[in-house]
C-alpha cells in the first residue's frame, strides 16, 4: 500500500455490517409510514421529504471511498523578486548571447521623436531623423563612441574587461584621465563616479559591446546599492539606478538579456540626455551590413 492509498484507509469509515443497514432502513420506512398517517398534507409530505433527505446524507456519509470535495484553487502569491535578481538574470542570458557582428552597429532612440545612428568601426556615421527629413545621411565627420562621457572606439569597446570588477575600474581609469569637463569645470570625484555608472549603462543599452563584457555590465551595476525593483512593467522589469540628480529608470528584459528602455543614456558628444519626467527612451540595438535605402 503506498502512502496515498494509506492516507485514503485512514480517512475512509468502515462499512456498516448489512444487517444494521437493513434494521435502519425498516425503522426510517416505518417512522414514514406513521409520519404520513398522523399528519396530512404539505406538512406531512415534506416531513417525509426531509427524512429521505437525511437517509441520503447518512447513506452517502458511509459510503467508503467516497472523495471528498475538491478545494478551489487559490492564486498563487506573486514573487517579488530584487534588481539584483532582474540584472543577474540578464547577464546570463547575455553571457549566453552569439557574438553577432556586422558592417555597421544600429542604434534606434526614439521619445517623441526618433533618432537612428548607423557607425562604422572606423567611426563614420550614418544618420537619420527629423534633422534629415528622415532620410539616411552621412555625417561630415567621423564620431566616437562614449563611455562614461570619455571617447573610445569599437576596438576598444570590444577588448574591454569582461569581469564585473575589472571593467568598473577601466572605466574609472578611464574617466579620470580624460578631458571630461561640465560647465562648472573638471568633474568632482562624485561626478566621475557617476560617470562610471553611466558607462556601464551605455554597455547595456547604446554600445557595440560583446556578450561577455555586456554580461559583465549588467554585473557590475547589479553591485550598486542603489539598485530598486519597481515591478514589471512594458518591456521588462522595471529597475531604479542612481543617476543625475537622483535616480534613473532601466527597464530590462530578463529573457532577453537587454536594456528596452532607460530614462537617460550618453549621447555622441559626452553630454547626458535625460527623459522628460513620467517617461523614458525607448532603445534598439544592433548589428547590421545594410544602410536603409
Amino acid at each position: 500500500m503506498n502512502d496515498l492509498q494509506t492516507l485514503r484507509a485512514a480517512l475512509t469509515p468502515e462499512e456498516p455490517a448489512q444487517d444494521v443497514a437493513d434494521r435502519s432502513r425498516h425503522r426510517l420506512r416505518n417512522h414514514m409510514l406513521t409520519g404520513r398517517r398522523k399528519r396530512t398534507g404539505r406538512v406531512a409530505v415534506g416531513a417525509g421529504l426531509v427524512a429521505v433527505a437525511a437517509a441520503a446524507a447518512v447513506v452517502v456519509a458511509t459510503v467508503p471511498g467516497t472523495p471528498a470535495p475538491t478545494p478551489a484553487p487559490q492564486a498563487a502569491a506573486p514573487v517579488a523578486v530584487t534588481g539584483q535578481e532582474v540584472l543577474l538574470a540578464a547577464a546570463t542570458v547575455a553571457a549566453k548571447a552569439p557574438a553577432n557582428t556586422g558592417t555597421y552597429w544600429h542604434l534606434k532612440i526614439a521619445e517623441s521623436e526618433t533618432y537612428e545612428y548607423w557607425t562604422k568601426a572606423d567611426g563614420h556615421v550614418w544618420f537619420r531623423g527629423a534633422k534629415s527629413g528622415h532620410r539616411v545621411v552621412p555625417l561630415t565627420m567621423p564620431t566616437p563612441f562614449r563611455l562614461g562621457g570619455a571617447e573610445v572606439t569599437m576596438d576598444r569597446i570590444q577588448a574591454l574587461p569582461a569581469e564585473p570588477a575589472a571593467l568598473r575600474d577601466w572605466i574609472a581609469n578611464l574617466v579620470a584621465h580624460s578631458d571630461i569637463r561640465t560647465s562648472a569645470g573638471p568633474l568632482t570625484a562624485d561626478q566621475r563616479k557617476q560617470a562610471v555608472l553611466e558607462g556601464l549603462v551605455s554597455l547595456v543599452s547604446t554600445l557595440p559591446a560583446p556578450p561577455a563584457v555586456r554580461a559583465a555590465s549588467f554585473r557590475a551595476i547589479a553591485a550598486y546599492p542603489g539598485v530598486r525593483a519597481v515591478g514589471a512593467v512594458p518591456g521588462g522589469q522595471g529597475l531604479q539606478v542612481p543617476g543625475p540628480g537622483g535616480s534613473a529608470l532601466l527597464v530590462v528584459d530578463p529573457a532577453t538579456g537587454r536594456v528596452n528602455q532607460t530614462s537617460m543614456y550618453v549621447t555622441a558628444d559626452g553630454a547626458v540626455a535625460q527623459a522628460a519626467e513620467g517617461t523614458t527612451f525607448e532603445i534598439g540595438s544592433g548589428w547590421t551590413d545594410n544602410l536603409p535605402k
